[in-house]
């Protein structure tokens, strides 16, 4: 590994500037906020103020418990202030603040503010971003990407992401991610999943929590981390709701539609939402591939127009009844159907140097794709005492039921004789159904006033029924059976538990420790061939976080944990998929999980710098490999286990408030990626430095105007054998809104200078390809929106439900 000098330096006397600290006496201040019904108040501000001038010395916002903790070295004469959106502000009466005093507050109510919500204004047009001790989390609430962009877009842009052109979502340039929606698991594929966030307008979305090292509390699925989307929820007494329409163009329509309605009224909350949606793209792909010949070098030279289009339905809902001020259970659901066609036209130029002859292949691909998924949830939350004991219990269910038709047409010919060519046909009928069923229970009790146990369990059970089956002709001759027609069923059943503490250690040091257990168990049929693949194994996953607060302004946080990443089921499948005739895609009932050792160290100043240097080492890397066939020139694509992967990197995140109407965050992401693997008889060693930077600038204008842009621009990088070039891009928005933010027009420009190309290659053992790929992401994207209202101010009591189920149906 090759890391520059300079480099090294600036890591060097930034390393050692984290460690100095002076030592002060700092005072305590700590109590509970709650509502006149005693329930917690979380997110509360919580502010210590001169009592001469008001002016704020130190804040700090109520945890989910409703719980807080100052520490401050400042003296003299203060009030402490208590204040949220809907609440009556609460003052205490003035106290002196004494050098290492400490003052317990006991538990503060404050009331219920009856607040038109006519007169509700936002002002602020900034996506605010926490840092918190575990997370990073991103307000997308009220930015302009929000209002006339997907959920997949918004994603696209919360720090250290990248979703790339197929919608796969990396993390801090690593794959394995698990997206939760609500802390629940989506149980779709990758691919289903970009579909059903690009189904979402990002309007529905409040939040994005960023976890790079879960605790133990979350799944150990998903080595590069967790993204958690945290939809809006009803925070109104009575009736409230949007409507949405627009259009979206990128050289052909799709237009969309949707909305939302919420309505709380007593001791009910409900809410329902309906999107239709419309995707399309043009996919314009380029591959030249070479083999050596005795005489020189034999090329195939392919151009190919892919031509989707999609259309998507998701209904989503639930309820929530408020038994007392202790108890809760509620169930949601989601709904959502699929139709799409791909339609591709293929041309592939055939030389070779012992021949001046050319031979060519044309390919027709005919595609059609369904699919339905249904998911429902059955919650419980107690709040057993007031010390913060809690239990919380989740039911999940999932069917899934897809399936896809194609005919691919070749045609042969040489030269330009096209009337003496031949042709053949291949037909390939997927059929996939899903069912998943998960339970899980969390317990919360304080074993004293600063030490919090956490402990659960969980049980997950996975069926997959996949038919694959394939049939080829030639000429207009009937269609005869193939032998990679292949009926397989999947079984997996996963128990977990899990256990973690959390203590200060000191006065500076906060400490949380936990172990997760998970007993896997596998099977994999593949009826057809009579080959039975099982796999049974019992995993550890330790995890340890530790906090130093340095001072009011500066922390150092230290996490390390062990997470696993499970083949996708699909994956497991020894299928054999035709993507032409000389390339193919391959299952691996062979595929073992992978496994990641992760260590993060993050420096926080005043909430809102991070600078983290990070090292993660992965055993049984899951990768695409690309496999070729010298004599036949036939090229398989297949996902195989690497020996090991190695990641460092350096992420830094940096606000600008350039003006109060005009504010930047900036992110800079540099990493180092090293792969070394047996590959079949040759030995793959490669590695290379790359860096991610982002740039978003917000700006709020008079009479109702908001303006976003966002600039991003990725350096060269790997991703197993295939090296990609560098490429960027520039979004940008704008919003109108009118009658008190009522109504709305948002116009969007996505890659605006056309430069989202993806230019790549291999170059390993015989393989020499080179590959160029666009996918007309220039385009524009009109959104018209209504917001209305009735009825007042209101708290919702806070609940999390089941967390955490895999990603891998595909």
């Amino acid at each position: 590994m090759k890391i520059s000098y300079q480099l090294c330096t600036v890591l060097f006397f930034f390393l050692l500037a984290s460690g100095h600290a002076v030592a002060r006496q700092h005072t305590e201040l700590k109590g509970s906020v709650e509502d006149v019904d005693g329930v917690a108040l979380p997110f509360a501000n919580v502010s210590v103020l001169e009592k001469e001038g008001g002016r704020m010395v130190v804040g700090a916002v109520s945890d989910e418990n409703g719980d807080f903790l100052i520490s401050t070295s400042k003296t003299g004469e203060v009030i402490l202030s208590i204040s949220s959106i809907g609440y009556k502000t609460y003052q205490t009466s003035p106290f002196t603040l004494e050098s290492g005093m400490k003052k317990d507050f006991g538990t503060i109510q404050v009331e219920e503010e009856a607040t038109s919500l006519d007169a509700v204004e936002v002002r602020s047009s900034r996506p605010e971003v926490i840092i918190e001790a575990d997370r990073t989390v991103v307000n997308v609430e009220g930015t302009v990407m929000a209002e006339g962009s997907t959920a997949l877009d918004v994603v696209g842009r919360s720090p250290g992401v990248y979703v790339d052109a197929d919608g796969n979502i990396n993390l801090n340039g690593r794959s394995g991610v698990i997206v939760l929606i609500d802390d629940r698991q989506t149980y779709m594929s990758a691919k289903d999943l970009a579909n059903f966030l690009r189904a979402m307008p990002a309007d529905n979305i409040k939040s994005i929590e960023v976890i790079n090292n879960p605790p133990a509390k979350y799944d150990a699925e998903g080595a590069a981390g967790v993204l958690n989307i945290q939809l809006k929820k009803n925070d109104y007494n009575g009736m409230n709701g949007s409507i949405q329409a627009g259009h979206y163009y990128n050289g052909r329509h799709a237009p969309f539609a949707g909305g939302s309605l919420n309505l709380k009224r007593g001791k009910w909350t409900t809410n329902l939402s309906l999107n239709y949606n419309t995707w399309v793209r043009d996919i314009d792909l380029q591959i030249l591939r070479r083999f050596k010949e005795e005489n020189g070098t034999s090329e195939f030279d392919q151009d190919a127009l892919l031509q989707l289009g999609e259309e998507n339905f998701f209904l989503s809902g639930g309820a929530d009844y408020q038994i007392n001020t202790k108890h809760s259970v509620g169930f949601s659901f989601q709904a959502s159907d699929r139709d799409g066609e791909e339609n591709g036209d293929s041309r592939t130029d055939i030389s070779n140097p012992d021949n001046p002859d050319i031979n060519h292949l044309q390919a027709l691909n005919d595609s059609e794709s369904g699919n339905t998924r249904v998911f429902t949830n059955f919650h419980y939350v107690g709040n057993l005492d007031t010390l913060g004991t809690k239990l919380s219990a989740d039911v999940d269910y999932t069917v899934v039921d897809g399936g896809s038709l194609s005919l691919l047409t070749n045609n042969y010919w040489v030269n330009e004789a096209t009337e003496a060519g031949t042709m053949d046909r291949i037909r390939t009928d997927n059929d996939m159904a899903y069912t998943i069923f998960t339970a899980k229970a969390d317990f919360t009790k304080p074993l004293s006033e600063k030490v919090k146990l956490e402990t659960g369990v969980k049980g997950s059970w996975v069926e997959s029924d996949n038919m694959l089956d394939i049939s080829k002709s030639t000429e207009d001759g009937p269609f005869e059976p193939d032998q990679n027609s292949n009926h397989f069923i999947y079984n997996e059943n996963v128990l977990a538990a899990y256990a973690s503490v959390k203590s200060p250690l000191g006065k500076k040091l906060d400490f949380q420790a936990g172990l997760r257990m998970e007993y896997s168990d596998i099977t994999g049929n593949s009826v057809t061939l009579n080959q039975v693949n099982k796999q049974e194994y019992l995993n550890l996953f330790p995890s340890m976080f530790l906090q130093h607060k340095v001072s009011d302004n500066y922390s150092i946080i230290y996490n390390v944990n062990r997470r696993i990443t499970r083949p996708n089921y699909r994956l497991l499948n020894p299928f054999v998929f035709y993507v032409d005739p000389l390339t193919t895609e391959k299952g691996n009932p062979n595929l073992q999980p992978q496994y990641a050792n992760n260590f993060e160290m993050s420096h926080v100043f005043k909430q809102a710098y991070q600078f983290t240097l990070a090292y993660s080492r992965t055993t049984n890397s899951i990768d695409q490999v690309m496999i070729q066939n010298d004599e036949t020139k036939e090229t398989t694509l297949q996902v195989q286990n690497f020996d090991k992967s190695e990641d460092f990197s350096l992420r830094m995140m940096v606000p600008v408030e350039i003006a109060e109407w005009y504010s930047t965050s900036n992110m800079l992401h540099l990493y180092y990626k090293a792969y070394q693997s047996q590959l079949g008889d040759d030995f793959l060693d490669v590695s290379q430095f790359s860096y991610m930077a982002r740039t978003q600038h917000n700006i709020t204008l008079p009479k109702g105007f908001k303006v976003e842009l966002v600039g991003m621009y990725i350096s060269p990088f790997l991703e197993g054998q295939m090296k990609f070039n560098g490429f960027g891009w520039v979004d940008a928005g704008v919003t109108k809104s009118f009658k008190d933010d009522k109504f709305s027009v948002t116009v969007n420009g996505q890659d605006i200078f056309r430069t989202r190309g993806i230019k790549g290659g291999v170059n390993f053992a015989d393989i020499n390809t080179d590959i160029r790929q666009y996918n007309s992401q220039q385009a524009v994207r009109v959104t018209f929106r209504w917001n209305f209202s009735k009825g007042e101010k209101f708290k919702v009591s806070n609940r999390s439900g089941s967390a955490e189920e895999r990603n891998r149906l595909d």
